[in-house]
């Protein structure tokens, strides 16, 4: 009779079999943490703000969640939030290009200044933005004889927006940049591929995954973005107001089921949306 060793070893008892103990705990034990931590930290936190919002009622929930400034609100936060989540994933591509493929001088710093945003507060970077891209800014003075303005509209607002975003695509692209050798290329090449046929069979396929999972999280983080947005977006409602902007204001008018119904709408989106966003990822990884 054949035997089939086992992948977990096993040890000889009085008489029974045990397996061997593991030094970290059972599917019990850390699905049981995992799912109380989830509760107490995401799960209860959302539903207080489904809860809140059910207390306006159907015709109070409507008017609040959809009334013109609101939906004016989501269209700017939302549309802005893939705009720069886009930007971010052609120039984060590129930044972890040069700082993987690359060795220069002042890689270092360029590394370090990637993670800014990460440590930044949201607040001195909207201040520094809307410093530079105001019409008396060192980028805004260039661009103000053009007939651009960066700042206090729409503009400032997706800029404010791709600056907290650009860090999630570059960290998410860098590493599987790393484990792709060059002689992938190498070999690409000495079959015949040029350099945009081997991008486009080679390279981008196997950074797929990895690129629309750092595009996710740069949209991600640009929806919920406040601080650094408020300074350089002027905040004019039904222009450069976001809805994190009008929960706020709803708030400080004790107006809690207003604040509430906006931000479920929000969530109910978002969540959506990365759905949406991570069903596409999905399938990409089945592809490549």
């Amino acid at each position: 009779m054949s035997m089939v060793a086992s992948k977990r070893p096993l040890l000889v008892g009085t008489g029974k079999l045990f397996r061997r103990r593991s030094a970290i705990p059972g599917l019990g034990v850390t699905l049981g943490v995992t799912l109380t931590a989830l509760c107490l930290i995401v799960l209860i936190p959302l539903a207080s703000v489904f809860a809140a919002a059910t207390q306006l009622g159907l015709g109070g929930f409507v008017r609040a969640a959809f009334s013109a400034r609101a939906l004016h609100a989501y269209a700017l936060s939302f549309t802005a939030s893939l705009i720069g989540a886009a930007v971010n994933s052609v120039f984060g591509l590129l930044t972890a290009w040069a700082l993987v493929r690359y060795d220069f001088p002042g890689r270092a710093i360029l590394n370090a200044l990637v993670d800014l945003p990460f440590a930044l507060p949201t607040a001195v970077a909207g201040i520094a933005l809307a410093g530079i891209y105001s019409t008396n800014g060192w980028i805004g003075a260039v661009l103000a004889p053009l007939g651009i303005k960066a700042a206090y509209n729409e503009v400032g607002v997706v800029i404010a927006l791709t600056f907290v975003g650009l860090p999630f695509v570059v960290r998410t692209v860098e590493p599987v940049l790393r484990d792709l050798a060059a002689d992938v290329e190498e070999a690409a090449a000495s079959l015949g591929a040029g350099r945009w046929r081997t991008i486009a069979r080679v390279i981008l396929p196997a950074l797929a995954p990895a690129w629309i999972t750092g595009f996710t999280l740069a949209f991600a983080r640009a929806v919920g973005e406040y601080g650094s947005v408020i300074f350089i977006a002027g905040n004019m409602p039904y222009r450069t107001e976001i809805a994190p902007l009008l929960i706020t204001i709803e708030l400080e008018q004790f107006d809690y089921g207003a604040a509430s119904a906006i931000a479920a709408v929000m969530l109910v989106v978002a969540f959506l949306m990365l759905l949406a966003i991570n069903a596409v990822q999905a399938w990409s990884r089945r592809s490549v």
